[in-house]
């Protein structure tokens, strides 16, 4: 599992596709999201703006990353 620091209290879950490399852009994370290929703490995620705290899971197409 991969291990990404973030250095405030949140991060919204579209900015963290893209520091994770997981989207080349903006528009990617949006469009990743809304095929529902993103999962949170084991749950399909669908709001870009959603706030990811230390300790979150987001898993893409199998890979993990969690959020520290």
């Amino acid at each position: 599992m991969i291990e990404i620091n973030i250095d405030s209290e949140y991060i919204k879950l579209d900015q963290f596709l893209k520091l994770a490399d997981i989207a080349s852009t903006g528009g990617h994370a949006k469009y990743l999201i809304q095929e529902g290929v993103v999962k949170v703490n084991g749950e399909v995620e669908m709001r870009r703006g959603r706030k990811l705290k230390p300790q979150d899971i987001v898993e893409v197409e199998g890979q993990k990353i969690k959020v520290v």
